[in-house]
Parts: structure tokens; sequence; C-alpha cells
């Protein structure tokens, strides 16, 4: 199966309101690529602050929700889910550039393909688009380990 909906992601990811950052997984590809969805949205926790009056969603969380939808391949591509005893943590983001501002009532497609694996140690390089123009990338590295909890 390769799309999934938020009971799906849910799980996949230990995030939770309002951290989750993916409405959507459009398509997944285990061992190559992911498309996620993250509708953005003025009701989000952050536009309070970030910035009154010019609502612009944090560079910060713009890598996050590329992150999840790294987190998902990896899970579908090592064929875990949340709750199997491995979880996902994010160890470096490289070469990340931004474009362009999102704004409340973009629509974030969120790319990902697997480079590669070392033992427990993932590779990716993710970007985000809106309308079909690049607003982010990086290059993301996680790691599987046990979940201790």
């Amino acid at each position: 199966m390769s799309e999934l909906k938020i009971e799906e992601i849910l799980g996949y990811l230990p995030h939770r309101y309002p951290f989750l950052l993916l409405d959507r997984v459009l398509h997944c590809e285990p061992g190559e690529r992911v498309l996620a969805l993250k509708n953005v949205t003025i009701n989000e926790p952050f536009f309070n602050g970030h910035f009154p009056g010019r609502p612009v969603m944090p560079g910060v969380l713009l890598l996050e929700a590329m992150a999840q939808a790294t987190a998902i391949l990896a899970f579908r591509t090592a064929q875990n889910t949340y709750g199997s005893g491995v979880i996902y943590y994010l160890v470096s983001i490289d070469k990340a550039r931004f474009k362009r501002p999102v704004v409340p009532g973009d629509q974030l497609r969120l790319h990902a393909t697997f480079q590669r694996r070392v033992r427990q140690m993932w590779k990716f390089s993710a970007w985000a688009e809106v309308e079909s123009q690049r607003v982010c990338e990086a290059e993301i590295m996680c790691m599987a380990k046990q979940d201790e909890a």
C-alpha cells in the first residue's frame, strides 16, 4: 500500500499534536522515496509568535516535517512500526537551504529519497515544495535505536 492516511501515520511516528507535522503520505516506495503532505493553516500554534502580523512557518519546523517524512520511509523500508521497539532519532541536518517563506494556506509537498544505510544510520535527501516551487532542502540523517520507554 502506497498511500497512508493520518491514522496509519500515527502507527509509524511517535509524534502527536502539536508536533505531528504530516497530514498524509501520498506515496511511499520502501528503500526508494516518499511523498507526504502538510497543510499549513493559520491555527497552527507557532503562528501566534512567528511572526505577529506576518505569519511564517519556522524553518526548523520545515526541517522537522521533512525529517518526519524520512522516518516514515525508514520505518517502511525496515518493515517496522511505532511500538515495535524501534524508534528513529534525528542525528544530523546538512546543507539546509531555505528558498522562500511558507505561510498559512500553503500545502507542503514533502519529498525524501533514501541515500544509504550503514548499520543503524540512515541518510536521506529531502526537500519541500509549495505549488511546485522548492521552499526548503536538506540532507537528513537518522539513527534507529531500541525504544527504552
